[in-house]
């Protein structure tokens, strides 16, 4: 079973930014709730991706710089990387296929 690993500011670059897959990154807090109702979502597509997308868990609360960086200002805040940069911004619980198609348009 696949799950999404745990970055901070110091690892972003190398397990994001330099992936060779594309790479889908989960900005949360331990207090946001709509967080809490993304997170089973998000491990079920780590299995169904397994091997050819990247999961990353990024607790904004501890890692602001990167939140910074980034523009998250909401989160549940998913992003979608490719090839170092931003591919897809999905902001607050969204449905699973609609996080499907993000991926499925990063692997074309």
């Amino acid at each position: 079973m696949s799950k999404p690993v745990t970055i901070d500011d110091a690892g972003f670059d190398a397990a994001v930014l330099q992936a060779k897959t594309p790479v889908l990154v989960d900005f949360w807090a331990p207090w946001c709730g709509p967080c809490r109702m993304v997170a089973p979502v998000v491990d079920e597509l780590a299995d169904e991706y397994e091997g050819k997308v990247g999961f990353a868990k990024v607790n904004v609360d501890e890692n602001a710089k990167t939140a910074g960086k980034f523009g998250v200002m909401s989160i549940p805040t998913l992003m979608v990387f490719k090839g170092g940069k931003p591919l897809a911004t999905i902001v607050g619980f969204r449905p699973k296929t609609e996080l499907q198609q993000s991926l499925d348009a990063a692997l074309e």
